[in-house]
């Protein structure tokens, strides 16, 4: 069992209970799926391989390559054109990237100050952008060729913003200062 389920079992869920005057354990807010999504440039056909392997190495399961469902004239985009890839977790390998995420990833960022708190849906996710792949132990910045962003979701079965927030407050996320 990862590090990070381990927490959530024995620390988190107990916390959230008494937080949220919860009575039913099955009621507590826990994770369901982290959705990483990397948009490529039509231009970029050479470094979009990379970029695949990249994602794969980070998360550590095999990309989708998602494409474009229109043709569209002023972006020189073409129906069916691979245009991005994204990997859906589940389970042990969302624990795992989490854990990796908040641990590893989010420190090395410059000037980090915190996540922004205006990122909830209002229906229990959460989404952030990253600006770049280097901030991943597994990537080598001298191999890369592009900087490329991805935006991460993270689903729960959380009601509002505020058990969501909650949630991943007590899993470990650092949430900016209001």
């Amino acid at each position: 069992m990862s590090r990070l389920k381990e927490k959530y079992n024995n620390e988190v869920a107990p916390r959230l209970m008494k937080e949220l005057g919860i009575t039913n354990r099955l009621r507590v807010p826990r994770l369901v799926k982290i959705v990483v999504n990397m948009g490529f440039s039509v231009e970029e056909k050479d470094s979009m391989k990379g970029h695949i392997e990249e994602l794969a190495r980070i998360t550590g399961q095999k990309p989708i390559v998602t494409k474009a469902r229109k043709s569209v004239s002023n972006f020189k985009l073409r129906a069916g054109m691979p245009i991005g890839a994204k990997v859906t977790l589940r389970g042990e390998r969302m624990y795992e990237f989490l854990d990796r995420l908040i641990s590893a990833a989010l420190p090395r960022i410059r000037d980090f100050r915190g996540l922004p708190r205006s990122s909830f849906d209002g229906g229990g996710n959460y989404s952030l952008g990253l600006r770049e792949q280097t901030i991943f132990p597994e990537i080598d910045p001298n191999n890369v060729t592009s900087v490329q962003g991805m935006d991460v979701t993270i689903v729960t079965t959380a009601r509002s913003d505020e058990e969501t927030f909650a949630l991943l407050k007590n899993l470990g996320l650092p949430f900016a200062a209001k």
